[in-house]
């Protein structure tokens, strides 16, 4: 594996892992929102990661060619439990004063997001190593 693809692979990596963070920050924005119904509640959206592979690897079958990281989609999950509380007062209360809320789990959430943060710092570490191994040996001819 040459230097390069380990770049390309920690870079794809780093950027699914900010799609990642992203999600989860709106994800904790919105715990608190409130809908008149338990479909306009807020959706939870996790991402879904995919590996590439590059063609080279397909077409001869050599494990040589560059792999990456990426967000093949972001899917928003219905509340499993309805998080119904009686608020009449509320504007979006329905015509029985319920309002319903989604169903965001703060302690997943924040574990998920110490997750992806630790997984996007891995990756430019790697990154930082990888160009000093660059550097190194750029120095052995000299």
């Amino acid at each position: 594996m040459s230097l390069n693809q380990i770049f390309s692979i920690a870079g794809s990596s780093a950027a699914a892992q900010t799609i990642r963070l992203n999600t989860v920050a709106s994800n904790l924005a919105n715990a608190s929102s409130a809908g008149s119904t338990p479909e306009e509640a807020y959706q939870v959206m996790k991402p879904v990661f995919s590996v590439i592979q590059g063609e080279a690897l397909q077409n001869s079958g050599v494990g040589n060619a560059s792999m990456q990281v990426e967000v093949s989609d972001i899917q928003r999950i219905a509340a499993t439990t309805e998080q119904r509380q009686y608020e009449p007062s509320h504007p979006n209360a329905d015509e029985n004063g319920y309002v319903y809320y989604p169903n965001v789990n703060i302690v997943s959430e924040m574990a998920d997001m110490m997750s992806a943060s630790r997984s996007y710092q891995t990756s430019i570490e790697i990154m930082v190593t990888a160009k000093k191994m660059q550097q190194r040996l750029l120095t052995l001819g000299q």
